[in-house]
């Protein structure tokens, strides 16, 4: 396996760096700040976004009590076997979407994690697809669940994926 892997045929390897910040000073700061405070930070760039936004390549565009928006335009690091945009990573795109419209509700000291996610796939997404928009909104918000959907269109606007989501919202220790 190692000399098919070294054989020119498949041209040069590609590579990508993730950088971060330490999510510990972040997460600390959430704790004295509303959600919706928060990720408005988050989105203004005040405040250093999670490394799994990073990973991914997305970027919080804007965030209102209860909604959420994220963008993501697709790249080769995205892809699965057959070329075409990983379920994972659309699925990645929907959670941050519905968790931080539900954490946009949350007053300060209250945390949040998905319990369940059930995700649609409605048509593949390739480099084609252009940059994709991920809208979480807040279904029902809950003093222990709350219920959020989201939706990702792509560059022309045609829905390729939608999310129904359940989170457990609980206090932080302080």
């Amino acid at each position: 396996m190692g000399d098919a892997l070294a054989s020119t045929e498949w041209g040069e390897p590609r590579s990508r760096t993730v950088t971060w910040h330490d999510p510990s000073k972040p997460a600390a700061a959430s704790q004295k700040m509303s959600g919706l405070d928060y990720l408005q930070a988050m989105a203004a760039g005040t405040i250093p976004a999670p490394p799994i936004v990073g990973l991914i390549d997305a970027q919080l565009a804007s965030v209102d009590s209860g909604t959420a928006v994220f963008t993501l335009e697709p790249n080769e690091s995205h892809f699965n076997p057959i070329g075409a945009v990983h379920g994972g990573i659309i699925c990645t795109l929907l959670d941050s979407a519905a968790g931080c419209a539900v954490h946009s509700t949350l007053p300060r000291g209250t945390g949040y994690t998905s319990i369940e996610i059930k995700v649609n796939f409605m048509r593949g997404v390739t480099l084609d697809s252009g940059q994709l928009t991920a809208r979480g909104w807040v279904k029902k918000p809950g003093r222990r669940v709350a219920f959020a959907e989201a939706e990702i269109t792509d560059e022309s606007g045609k829905t390729v994926a939608t999310a129904s989501s359940a989170l457990l919202v609980f206090d932080i220790p302080s």
